[in-house]
Order: C-alpha cells, then structure tokens, then sequence
C-alpha cells in the first residue's frame, strides 16, 4: 500500500515541536516500512532514512496532494488543528486515525470533560470562564503538550483558558488502539515536572501499577464514549481515581517507546484497526525511558 503520514512540525517546519514530532514521524515511517509498505511524508526539509521525503511549503496543499496518490493516511497535529486535516484526508484517501467529529471533541476541554462526567468517568473540576480560588491548572483550551500550562491558587481567566482543580497522584498515560474491538497497548508513566509551570520532561514505557486493569478500563471507556478510533492516548492523574485530565486522538510521544517494547509492528495494528481485526493481546518486553532532550537522537 502506499501510506501518507503526515507530522505537522515536520511538515510544516514547527521548530517547538521539532524534536517530538520528528521522533514520532520516524517511529512511524519506520514502522510502514518494515511492513513493506510505500510511505510518503511531507518534511520542509528533516529526512529521516526512511519512507520517501515529499518537499512541503505548505503543509495542508501538500496534504490535500499526497493524499490523493496514497491508498491510506495518517496525520499528526496539534488537536486544534487535527480535524480539518483529517477531513482533508478523508476526501481523499482512508483515514487511519480518528474522524474530525471525535478530534474536534477531544480537543475541547471542556466539553470533552463534560462528556466524561455524564458518563461517570472521573475527571477534576473545571472551571471554563471567570475568576477561581484554590489549587488549580490553568491551560488552553484547545492545545497539546504542557505549553502555556501553569498552576495557579487565584485568579480570573483569559479568553481561550480554563483551570482545572489540581490533582495530586501519578501522572500517567494510557496507549490504545480502536478498531471493531479496542487494544490497550501499555499505561505509561510521564515525567512532568511541576513548579510553577507545568513542563512534560519524558517518558517510562510501560508503567506497572497495582492499579493497571483500573486504568486500562478508564481508558477504554473514555475512547469509546469519545469515539476515538486507531491510535489515540489517554492522560489520567492516578489519585483516589484514575482522573481523565487529556485525550488525545492521535498517535502521542509514548509511542517513541512503545515500538521499543512492543513484540508487533505499531503500523500493521494500526492498519488492522481500520481494515480487519485488532489481535486481544500483544506482547510486551522490557522497558523503555526517554526524556525530551534526547528525542533528535531517537
């Protein structure tokens, strides 16, 4: 088959995000093509030895390009951003990734929150507009990543931010595939660091907690009651509950070490997901940790 996967910091020359977004697009590509797969991705100019570079001066024009010669496509942007290009690439092509409606979900905290707690998934008070008084993170309220994320004890928020009760636990993620059936993969420890801002250092996969089945059902029903489909990670604060504090409908920086651990290729789970049957278990061996300044040389 031939495979569009699109990483936005790569393919549209996002030096922020470069180094995670490089290291994702590598472990990917990498993994299409060791399936025997054709792989195209857009790169203002980073290659990565792998697929077949395609020059980009404009992200979503080479997008709505390569997704017309491509069997598949699978992209990699901020949430704010994903869904209008997963509807580029469902016009054209078969998205391997979650649909826009589920994105444009996920990406909006609050409403995303509010979904979560109809359906009795635990998630930490939020508050979208106003002044707050306590322990609180205040965030975007559309983004990624931990970028302009900062606690606060009191304080009136700006337009495009929200505060959300602080939660003292275990800050860890949840890896998952959906297709017909959903496949968790690993819950995994984050390394964030946490002062006055709140800073995402890297990453343990897997992470092994007493508390595991706990999580991995958490994750799975917050993916379904979101729609998630193919790949999505599901960031959970584990205190007296596993709290559901992001969702993120795409393939996360976990997956730098998933590939490491996992004994299948990522790229033919993700494939399954969409054209066939997600196997019930995969195997895991060993460990893996990464930190954020090491990822370019991942």
């Amino acid at each position: 088959m031939k495979i569009l996967v699109a990483e936005y910091a790569v393919g549209a020359g996002v030096k922020e995000f470069m180094a995670e977004g490089r290291a994702m697009l590598r472990t990917l590509v990498g993994s299409f093509s060791r399936c025997g797969h054709e792989v195209y991705y857009p790169t203002t100019g980073t290659q990565l030895g792998a697929g077949i570079p395609v020059k980009s001066s404009n992200f979503e024009d080479t997008l709505q390009e390569l997704s017309k010669e491509c069997d598949a496509g699978l992209v990699v942007a901020p949430d704010e951003l994903l869904a209008s290009l997963m509807e580029i690439i469902e016009k054209n092509t078969q998205n391997l990734g979650c649909s826009p409606d589920s994105v444009r979900l996920c990406a909006d905290k609050p409403e995303c929150t509010r979904l979560l707690e109809k359906n009795n998934i635990p998630v930490p008070e939020t508050i979208s507009k106003g002044a707050y008084n306590g322990n609180y993170v205040v965030k975007p309220r559309f983004g990624c990543a931990s970028e302009e994320t900062y606690r606060s004890s009191s304080g009136t928020l700006k337009d495009g931010f929200i505060a959300t009760r602080f939660i003292d636990g275990e800050h860890l993620s949840v890896s998952i595939i959906t297709g017909k059936t959903q496949l968790p993969l690993t819950v995994n420890r984050q390394l964030i660091e946490i002062d006055n801002n709140v800073s995402y250092k890297g990453g343990i996969v897997p992470y092994h907690s007493e508390r595991e089945q706990e999580l991995i059902e958490t994750a799975k029903k917050t993916s379904k009651v979101l729609g998630c489909r193919g790949y999505a990670g599901v960031d959970i604060v584990l205190g007296d509950k596993p709290y559901v504090v992001d969702v993120n409908p795409r393939p996360t920086t976990s997956i730098i070490g998933i590939v490491k651990v996992l004994d299948t290729e990522i790229a033919d789970l993700i494939l399954c997901s969409r054209f066939g049957e997600l196997p019930e278990t995969v195997g895991i061996n060993g460990s893996f940790t990464f930190l954020k300044e090491d990822l370019l040389r991942l």
